[in-house]
């Protein structure tokens, strides 16, 4: 059975149920009067009233209130007319019989109500219990999906499954457009498109039954969440009925609400796995910034060197070098610019003490003021101050500030050391900044 059918009133009175227990019940009192004859004949008509009540309870229990009232007026009848004297008329003369009679009724009705209600609540429970199931079925489906196709498909045929009605599912990118649907490809009237729209763009139910463009096939409802409408849902029974109504729509809420939240779900694991590609990516750009910087440039430094020291000889073709020279230094340009907008380059500066460097705008402060560098002292503190805290050795910094050429000339990183502490240590004698690794190479303390 259709959890749609136990969870509402019936679309149309059940005209053969009722005449059903009304049948069965004038029948139970038959059979209680034919019983009560016999147990007259040996014990009197004294237990005879007990033999009409379980009719009534037993109609109230399957047929509800209404056929167990008839039932017990039909009892409080037949006992009446075969058991009361004058027999075989409705007319009491001992008044013992009279009240017998009423009590008869009395009981029969309370009885009869009794019992109708315990069918209700017994199918209201029925009917919580099954919208329960159907709500965890669903959310259990949903949670099988990983992105919003395989939701959709989800929720277009558990919601047909559940309502009995052919579903779609649209979403709207730039125009509404079907994403599920279980008449496969399908494509909807403008009518229907209008009223998709409307749902979509409103987050309001449109279509038929629901006041706004009522004369069309399909039903619309939002699937929402919080702050936007994430798709609609269109839903249409193929005789023309509301897809659902009474307590149905609270079902149906419930379980768009549950698709809404897998939705989400989906987008926020797409944007974290693409959070993740992004990161990767970055982390590979970083990486090879870093070889620019750590293995392109002091090339490119030892081609301007050696330029220089040829111009200085006066060997070779001045024009040649000269060129030279000038691409070297358009590569060292172009190069500083690339570390400059690499991930790193845009954060703050780094705090040393009372001493700042900050590499994004290329300055030095000290105490607030900012402390003049030469380009080649500039270049060592920048960079220790890239790996600070560790031992960076004499070969990489010479290496990277005046180039391959120059790495086994200890003496000028050494000069550039002395002056670094002048100007920024507090005892140049005792320096605490630019820690030395006896040899081995220099320290930033951190």
């Amino acid at each position: 059975m259709k959890i749609s059918k136990l969870i509402s009133e019936p679309r149309q009175p059940d005209l053969a149920f009722w005449l059903t227990g009304h049948a069965v019940a004038m029948l139970l009192v038959a059979v209680a009067t034919i019983i009560g004859q016999l147990v007259a004949i040996r014990w009197g008509t004294a237990p005879v009233v007990l033999l009409y009540i379980p009719p009534v309870l037993l109609v109230a229990s399957y047929w509800g209130l209404w056929p167990s009232l008839a039932g017990a007026v039909a009892a409080t009848l037949a006992y009446n007319f075969y058991f009361t004297v004058p027999l075989h008329t409705l007319r009491i003369q001992s008044p013992v019989d009279v009240a017998t009679v009423v009590i008869l009724f009395i009981v029969a009705l309370v009885t009869s109500r009794l019992a109708g209600q315990l069918r209700e609540q017994a199918q209201l429970a029925a009917a919580h219990a099954a919208r329960n199931a159907a709500i965890a079925g669903f959310a259990r489906r949903l949670l099988s999906c990983s992105n919003q196709r395989s939701i959709s498909e989800v929720v277009v045929n558990e919601l047909a499954q559940l309502f009995g009605c052919n579903a779609v599912l649209l979403t709207d990118n730039d125009q509404p457009a079907v994403l599920a649907s279980t008449l496969g490809d399908i494509q909807l009237a403008p009518s229907d498109l209008a009223a998709a729209t409307i749902t979509l763009l409103h987050g309001e139910p449109a279509g038929r039954g629901v006041g706004r463009l009522d004369p069309v096939d399909w039903q619309f409802r939002p699937i929402r969440s919080a702050d936007a409408v994430l798709a609609a849902v269109g839903l249409a029974r193929a005789d023309g009925a509301l897809p659902a109504i009474g307590t149905q729509l609270e079902l149906l809420e419930s379980l768009l609400d549950q698709a809404a939240l897998a939705m989400e779900r989906a987008k926020l694991e797409q944007d974290a796995r693409e959070v993740v590609k992004l990161r990767e990516r970055d982390t590979i750009r970083s990486s090879l910034l870093a070889s620019i910087g750590e293995d392109f440039k002091p090339s490119l430094n030892a081609i301007g060197a050696a330029a220089r020291a040829l111009k200085r000889a006066g060997e070779g073709d001045r024009s040649i070098i000269a060129s030279v020279a000038t691409e070297a230094a358009k590569l060292d340009r172009y190069v500083d610019n690339l570390l400059d907008v690499s991930p790193n380059s845009g954060e703050g500066p780094i705090q040393l003490g009372n001493v700042v460097i900050d590499l994004y705008r290329r300055a030095v402060l000290k105490n607030g003021e900012e402390i003049h560098l030469t380009p080649k002292e500039y270049a060592v503190f920048a960079e220790l101050a890239k790996h600070a805290g560790r031992v960076l050795t004499h070969a990489h910094l010479l290496r990277a500030v005046w180039g391959p050429a120059q790495e086994d000339q200890i003496e000028y990183l050494r000069v550039a050391i002395r002056a670094l502490r002048q100007k920024l240590e507090t005892t140049p004698s005792l320096p605490e900044l630019i820690v030395n690794e006896p040899a081995v190479g220099y320290r930033l303390a951190v």
